[in-house]
């Protein structure tokens, strides 16, 4: 399913976009934007999909996405019932993060987390309380009143709890480092991912001991070689789960490198909350009311 490019229109004059929407609304189905968005919810509950993450919101819920990342939020409602006041988005490009922080040396304290914020950020209930009286200020204020409570905003995110969404495959791009030797290490995996290699033959790759390697990938990833190939081997499993719809699910699993049904079952379910036929259900209901919306 092919995410819509949403048109973030930005005013003259302005940097960002602030404002506020109910439901049902034209943004409301699965779609994506070259902007990072704050995106607060202050009525009703239901279903969220950020990247190939699916879960459940309700309202304070705080989260901030990354360029191009699809994004949808499906409230449960009755039909025919219009809430007039549903979130509430502020929207703003690289470009003015860019500039801002060539200009301002402060402000490359947010950088480590708008690099996050590419698989998704759920902030906690805290943050979100601190957030949305500023947000809610800011969609009315007007020229430096408006940085300057932009910039609260972000100064409550970056000391903000929160948790990451999307899977690797979201964020990793190999482009963007430098040819490191866990970076030959990884993208060497990821060409490899349904073959069977084990750390000393990584280790060997790169010209290090088998102990050095695996303390500098868990340094590097944030967690084990095993651990994160198999997240990789999921995240694969979730994009041919999203693309084709007719694959049967055990066939996935011995295409993405598990040895048997019941061990990939396992992984799918600690990595995603579901099962792989829930995840595929979940976003197959999402894709029929793109459809139909």
């Amino acid at each position: 399913m092919q995410p819509d490019l949403e048109l973030v229109h930005i005013r003259k004059g302005e940097s960002f976009s602030a404002w506020m929407h109910g439901y049902p609304f034209r943004t409301v189905r699965w779609h994506y934007h070259p902007e990072y968005e704050i995106h607060l919810v202050v009525a009703t509950s239901g279903k969220f999909y950020i990247g190939d993450f699916v879960g459940d919101f309700q309202p304070g819920q705080l989260i901030v996405t990354g360029p191009n990342l699809p994004q949808n939020w499906i409230s449960d409602i009755e039909p025919g019932e219009i809430v007039p006041l549903r979130s509430l988005v502020v929207q703003f490009p690289q470009s003015f993060i860019d500039g801002a922080c060539a200009q301002m040396p402060e402000m490359e304290a947010v950088r480590p987390l708008l690099d996050r914020s590419r698989r998704g950020l759920l902030f906690d209930a805290e943050t979100s309380g601190n957030v949305r009286p500023l947000i809610e200020r800011l969609i009315e204020a007007q020229g430096l009143a408006r940085l300057a409570l932009f910039w609260e905003v972000l100064d409550h995110l970056v000391q903000g709890q929160h948790e990451v969404l999307a899977s690797l495959s979201f964020q990793l791009d190999l482009s963007r480092f430098n040819d490191s030797g866990i970076n030959r290490a990884i993208a060497y995996l990821k060409d490899h991912l349904t073959e069977q290699i084990d750390e000393a033959e990584l280790a060997e790759m790169v010209g290090q001991s088998q102990s050095a390697f695996s303390r500098a990938f868990k340094r590097h990833t944030g967690t084990t070689l095993v651990r994160y190939r198999n997240q990789l081997r999921v995240d694969l499993a979730c994009q041919m789960l999203l693309t084709d719809t007719d694959i049967k699910v055990a066939d996935i699993c011995y295409e993405v490198g598990f040895s048997n049904l019941s061990n990939f079952n396992r992984h799918f379910q600690n990595f995603k909350g579901m099962s792989p036929s829930q995840f595929k259900a979940q976003f197959a209901a999402n894709r029929n009311l793109a459809m139909t919306g």
